[in-house]
């Protein structure tokens, strides 16, 4: 199946800002999946190749709180358990990786979610 030319376009996007954006220990990589239902985020050390930590709405702990809220409230949600998880792992700063979307809507919900649990970007 071909791919559409929106998916085209971000994937294009995505690669464009990968060639600058880049996760080192001291600082790694929040990086932003969104799909039509769902939405994942991790955290990843591009030096050695390994996520640290992730979050989505698909994670259980994530489904039960999630219930009855909008994408955006979801979103909100995983962008504070991501920053909990990553405090609790040691890491405060990261590089945000928005990964070819515009940074609004959901994107930009997620990023203001971890800001406020004390992730900096």
């Amino acid at each position: 199946m071909a791919r559409n030319d929106s998916a085209t376009a971000r994937t294009r996007r995505h690669a464009r800002i990968r060639r600058h954006v880049v996760g080192t220990a001291q600082r790694p990589r929040l990086n932003v999946f969104r799909s039509l239902d769902h939405i994942y985020a991790q955290i990843i050390d591009d030096e050695q190749g390994r996520t640290l930590v992730s979050a989505s709405t698909v994670d259980p702990a994530m489904r039960t709180r999630a219930t009855g809220l909008n994408k955006v409230a979801q979103a909100t949600l995983v962008g504070e358990i991501i920053a909990e998880r990553a405090l609790a792992a040691g890491i405060k700063q990261v590089v945000f990786d928005r990964g070819g979307y515009i940074y609004h809507g959901r994107v930009k919900a997620l990023a203001e979610g971890s800001r406020a649990k004390g992730l900096d970007f």
